[in-house]
């Protein structure tokens, strides 16, 4: 040991010695980094700060436990959520997305400051230092949403807080101000974006107006007019600071008027969206396959996508990348993570346009046939045709098909044994984890049959502004401001496209009908934990029971199987609802979910921060 300490001592005593004489030594530039002047004097580097902003996405709507399973769509399979239990408080905040996590966001809002105050002085092209700002003002503005769509309004900060700074503290502004200053940004980013050339993934012009709809949408919604909201909810209603949860003053009519022209700006500029031009519904086939091409990013469908991330495998191990992995069934070696309720299931139309029904006998025996084309690209059901199995599970299922139930192998009415099947918690595949409820998501996923391997992850983007919610958001204003036809011709858009029949209904149907596509249209993409909020229907669809499917496949008299295959030849199936098993997940609503807590660190480390309503 002492010997050890003396081979180290006599180096670094020599280092101290030599060094001591070169003045210049505590000045010496690191090899590995750029100094701080030198960031924001270089294009290049310029362009490193702020392509790194983007980081804050994160994961986007390829998180593992997606927000949809804190909504009524979906059941997170790996832990109850503490927010549909309404159990959250400012010390248990429950699982908040990586994405609108306050911590992280300011983190990212502050690197903006600071690329928008160096960049005011950037001595490199103009045109460049243009380009960079317009995409660091639209990341301000959409960190800042994603703050303020989760907790009502919080402070802006709009300079980069240095050591001597006199206060480090700050008050939530109003809701009013959030909405403003967000406009004011995403404005900003419009006018320096245009015309400009970007690579793939990174901010346009098209990506701040289209943000500029989600944002006047959201603040014309009625949870965000305080009358309306007061009127509609006990907690908002005891409220002393209404003005952090909306307008306490206001034509909440203008503010739809404002919503509808921001959405339409973004539907007049042309050259993006996706097969929107059809008069009448497409096949089957067809529809499927666009609806597919739209999160694959190919055969035109990415033209859809208005701002997304996209994923280079050889570059990141981003866990958005891993996204099959996370959630193909456990017969594939998925982990089974986001799996829609029954309750959503149902919300799919029949092809008729006519709703699902399980008490009409032919609809009960095959619930799974002739269903809206977008409940084939988006969810695993009993049945489905997938990909080939893996060594392990081919032999067992040669067929490749998604198995979902518990059946009998044997000889109808004679010798018959139980079979599990390979994608439930009785498989002999990794069972653990096996679904809940009876289905797995599977929109979002490749359907190469060549991609199997878990191991093997995705470059599939995580789209997080489609053109199709611009195209919505117009359609609600729309509703919103009494203009019915034009609202069906545009809801009809996005139908014929889906192979649906055009929607007929007027009033409070046709919203109904609008809202139900909505949540069909955008499922998994983040839209329905906020939906149901600013509609103000979170407590009659989110405080439900989960309900989950049973399925039985019973031999017919007579008929033999040794390999199990769906079959209504060979089989009758029985579909059986049920509540999913006590202590899995309890949900109840409480009104003060609207707006989930401020964790507490950040109200210790603020003196001048007001809690949301409910949680004092």
């Amino acid at each position: 040991m002492k010997k050890t300490i003396k081979t180290i001592l006599i180096p670094l005593c020599a280092v101290i010695l030599v060094t001591s004489c070169n003045k210049d030594f505590l000045n010496t530039q690191p090899l590995d980094k750029a100094a701080a002047a030198s960031t924001w004097t270089d294009g290049a580097l310029s362009e490193m700060f702020v392509t790194d902003i983007y980081n804050g996405i994160q994961e986007g709507t390829l998180q593992q436990n997606s927000l949809d399973n804190q909504t009524d769509n979906c059941l997170f399979n790996f832990g109850r959520q503490d927010i549909m239990e309404s159990a959250i408080s400012p010390s248990n905040t429950g699982g908040v997305l990586g994405t609108m996590e306050w911590g992280n966001m300011y983190s990212r809002i502050r690197a903006a400051n600071l690329a928008l105050e160096n960049l005011a002085t950037a001595p490199f092209d103009a045109d460049m230092v243009a380009r960079l700002k317009g995409e660091t003002y639209f990341l301000r503005a959409y960190y800042y949403n994603q703050l303020l769509r989760y907790y009502g309004a919080i402070p802006l900060i709009k300079s980069s807080y240095v050591l001597s700074s006199p206060d480090f503290t700050i008050p939530r502004n109003t809701y009013e101000e959030c909405v403003n200053s967000i406009v004011s940004d995403v404005d900003s980013a419009a006018l320096l974006l245009d015309g400009k050339s970007l690579a793939l993934g990174r901010a346009t012009k098209a990506a701040a107006m289209a943000l500029k709809s989600r944002v006047l949408t959201y603040a014309a919604s009625d949870l965000h007019d305080m009358p309306t909201a007061k009127a509609k909810s006990a907690v908002i209603n005891g409220f002393s600071n209404p003005e952090l949860l909306g307008y306490v003053s206001g034509d909440q009519n203008a503010r739809w008027l404002a919503a509808k022209a921001a959405s339409k700006a973004v539907l007049d500029l042309g050259g993006i969206g996706y097969n929107l031009n059809l008069t009448a519904p497409q096949s089957k086939e067809s529809a499927i396959t666009d609806y597919q091409n739209v999160f694959l990013g190919k055969g035109g469908g990415e033209k859809d996508a208005i701002f997304a991330k996209w994923y280079i495998n050889a570059a990141t191990d981003d866990w958005g990348a891993w996204y099959p992995r996370n959630n193909m069934p456990n017969g594939y070696h998925g982990w089974s993570s986001t799996e829609p309720t029954q309750k959503f299931v149902d919300s799919y139309e029949m092809m008729d346009g006519s709703k699902f029904d399980w008490n009409n006998p032919a609809e009960a025996a095959a619930p799974y046939e002739n269903r809206d084309p977008r409940f084939y690209a988006s969810v695993f059901y009993d049945g489905a045709a997938w990909k080939p199995r893996t060594t392990d599970g081919a032999a067992i299922d040669p067929f490749g098909e998604l198995q979902f139930g518990t059946y009998q192998t044997g000889t109808g009415g004679g010798t018959t044994s139980p079979y599990f099947g390979l994608d439930t918690r009785n498989s002999s595949i990794e069972n653990w984890n096996g679904t809940r409820t009876g289905y797995v998501i599977r929109k979002m996923m490749d359907p190469n049959p060549a991609i199997v391997d878990m191991n093997q992850k995705s470059e599939l983007p995580t789209i997080l502004i489609r053109y199709t919610e611009v195209v919505f958001n117009y359609v609600e204003a729309c509703l919103e401001t009494g203009d019915e036809a034009t609202a069906k011709e545009w809801l009809n858009k996005i139908r014929f496209r889906a192979g649906m029949p055009a929607i007929t209904a007027s009033g409070s149907a046709l919203v109904d009908a609008y809202r139900n596509e909505r949540n069909i249209e955008m499922f998994a993409e983040d839209q329905r934990f906020f939906d149901a909020r600013r509609w103000m229907i979170a407590p009659e669809h989110f405080g439900q029971k989960v309900k989950i499917m049973v399925i039985t496949g019973t031999l017919k008299p007579g008929k033999t199987v040794t390999t199990y295959r769906y079959s209504k030849d060979n089989y009758n199936y029985n579909y059986h609802i049920q509540e999913i098993e006590q202590g899995v997940e309890n949900r109840s609503w409480n009104d003060k979910v609207y707006f989930p807590p401020i964790k507490l660190d950040e109200m210790n480390k603020n003196s001048k921060l007001i809690q949301n309503p409910g949680y004092n």
